[in-house]
């Protein structure tokens, strides 16, 4: 396959996707059908320099983070998926590898939840997609790649996150993500990616290296998180992790009591976007 064949599926894919099925504005009047090239890059998490040389041909060898992200955003089949790995010089991934594909009826259902934060995460907790409000709540993760996308590294290794913890609940928190994720490795021991991810926190971070030596086995929770937003100030919020049969996804969702002080602070996060402050 060539670099040409593989621009020119995206793009037929592109003008076939609607930004309503994509979850976006119409926006007025469009010159043609499908998405913007703009709008493909934000919802893949790339440049649209990327995509316009991916569809020009003049990219070649996409990794396979950048082409599953494609896939997602373009709301692909899991036999289109399929092919645009294909495409792209790349196997698709196999049942030894974390499954990173969300499903057109998970896809439907994340978006009548538009205006509650919500991401999702595949089993090594690496983000496959966040809407807008969890964008605004948790920081935006659109300039991520590589393991920066990982919630594990990013905590361990990458300077946390928006989160504040008791010394209690900070130990339980690791002990439960590290066994969660030491659970994983156990279901997908083929997975590549994923033993490289495990390699560098051991080497990285002396906490996950014991953590992870302890043998520990178990399962990140639902609970109550507290957020430290940098303009409206803490929140407390219920998280609750849902996961979807037979995709091993976790849907992260956080959601505050009606007519808390806290809802009103969610619902002034979600107003206020991050269009106004760095992170």
């Amino acid at each position: 396959m060539t670099a040409g064949e593989f621009g020119q599926a995206v793009r037929r894919w592109r003008e076939r996707a609607t930004p309503e099925a994509a979850g976006l504005p119409a926006g007025g009047r469009r010159r043609a059908p499908g998405l913007r090239r703009e709008e493909l890059a934000l919802l893949a998490g790339i440049s649209v320099e990327y995509v316009t040389r991916l569809e020009q041909g003049r990219a070649a060898h996409p990794s396979a983070q950048v082409v599953e992200a494609l896939g997602r955003a373009l709301r692909l089949s899991a036999a289109e998926r399929a092919h645009l790995f294909r495409l792209a010089g790349l196997a698709p991934p196999g049942p030894q590898t974390v499954p990173a594909f969300i499903t057109p009826s998970v896809q439907r259902m994340l978006d009548r939840l538009a205006g509650t934060p919500v991401a999702v995460y595949d089993a090594s907790w690496t983000l496959l997609l966040a809407n807008p409000p969890y964008a605004a709540l948790m920081g935006d993760p659109s300039g991520w790649r590589g393991h920066e996308r990982n919630s594990v590294w990013r905590h361990f290794l990458g300077g946390g996150g928006r989160v504040r913890h008791t010394p209690e609940s900070l130990a339980a928190f690791e002990e439960a993500l590290v066994a969660d994720l030491r659970a994983t490795a156990d279901r997908y021991p083929a997975d590549q990616r994923l033993r490289r991810l495990v390699a560098e926190l051991r080497a990285g971070s002396a906490r996950f290296a014991g953590l992870w030596d302890s043998g520990a086995v178990g399962h990140h929770a639902s609970g109550r998180k507290t957020i430290l937003h940098p303009q409206v100030g803490p929140l407390t919020l219920d998280c609750d992790v849902l996961t979807v049969a037979g995709s091993d996804l976790r849907i992260m969702v956080y959601t505050a009591e009606p007519g808390s002080e806290d809802a009103e602070r969610l619902a002034l996060v979600t107003v206020l976007g991050t269009q106004s402050f760095a992170g």
